[in-house]
């Protein structure tokens, strides 16, 4: 059972990190003030809870991967919250987690050296394929729809990247404390000027609720299990775990938000799912 934890922890992970964009549908802040709440008050609070063990093993910690991982975290939300608000919750959300493992893979073989196997070239084929379906379909989610496909892709890459980082400081034997506190704590440091500038509307009495659902719920306490995970899951079995996200954000989006999905909707959503789904599927190498 004990062994099984590490795998609960990051799919529970997957099913908080799932409500967000419904969750941001009943905030009438912009996204961007949204998503530097979500992440950036989450990540401080890491830092601060984490903060006696940053400092036991500051010496340790590889501070030029901490702020590679930071700038990473600055990133995704910013892009993540504006792909569903200009594409749609589904669409926004499959995007930007559908094809994090195909950027995983990338950065995995490029820093790393790893082997990418028949699935990964296959997931990333079909994951590329529904792309560009959703890309040329005509029945957009408004006149920004491809703008909103281009940040889901940036927020792809910055999710594997934070993730691969994290993941990779702590095989160097850091503590998943100091790791997460320091990566995370930084992070929200830097998305903290963009709280302070548009920050204002998320605390009316409309957007209170939802704001701190978002920070506390599924970023403050999805990426605490999230870390747990990572800490004896590789971050590319990880990344297949949380694959569950874009299920459940879809599924709220249709029957919360009330989003419709069109025939070509559906098929690049599907293309990617299926993606999905081939990376799910252990090899032989992976056994």
């Amino acid at each position: 059972m004990n062994r099984l934890l590490p795998y609960l922890a990051i799919a529970l992970t997957a099913v908080l990190w799932g409500t967000t964009g419904t969750a941001a549908t009943f905030n009438s802040a912009g996204p961007l003030a949204i998503g530097a709440a979500a992440l950036g008050v989450g990540g401080l609070l890491q830092g601060l809870i984490y903060l006696p063990a940053v400092r036991r093993h500051a010496r340790d910690l590889p501070w030029r991967e901490v702020a590679l991982g930071a700038a990473a975290i600055f990133v995704y939300p910013l892009c993540f919250y504006s792909a569903m608000h200009l594409a749609g919750v589904a669409v926004g959300t499959v995007v930007s987690l559908g094809l994090a493992p195909m950027f995983a893979g990338v950065l995995s073989r490029v820093f790393q050296g790893t082997l990418l196997d028949a699935q990964w070239w296959l997931s990333s084929g079909l994951g590329l394929a529904g792309c560009a379906v959703l890309s040329l379909s005509k029945d957009s989610h408004g006149e920004h729809f491809l703008l909103g496909i281009g940040l889901g892709v940036l927020a792809a890459l910055s999710y594997a990247a934070y993730s691969l980082i994290a993941g990779h400081v702590m095989s160097r034997g850091v503590p998943r404390p100091a790791a997460m506190g320091a990566i995370f704590g930084a992070g929200g440091l830097l998305l903290l000027p963009v709280l302070l500038v548009l920050g204002h509307e998320l605390v009316t009495p409309h957007n209170l609720p939802s704001t701190l659902y978002l920070t506390l719920v599924p970023m403050f306490l999805g990426y605490v299990l999230f870390g747990i995970g990572l800490e004896k899951v590789p971050a590319h079995i990880a990344m297949v775990i949380t694959l569950a996200e874009p299920a459940v954000a879809t599924l709220l989006a249709v029957c919360v938000v009330g989003e419709t999905l069109s025939a070509p909707k559906a098929a690049g959503i599907g293309l990617i799912g299926a993606a999905l789904l081939v990376l799910a599927v252990p090899s032989r190498r992976r056994r």
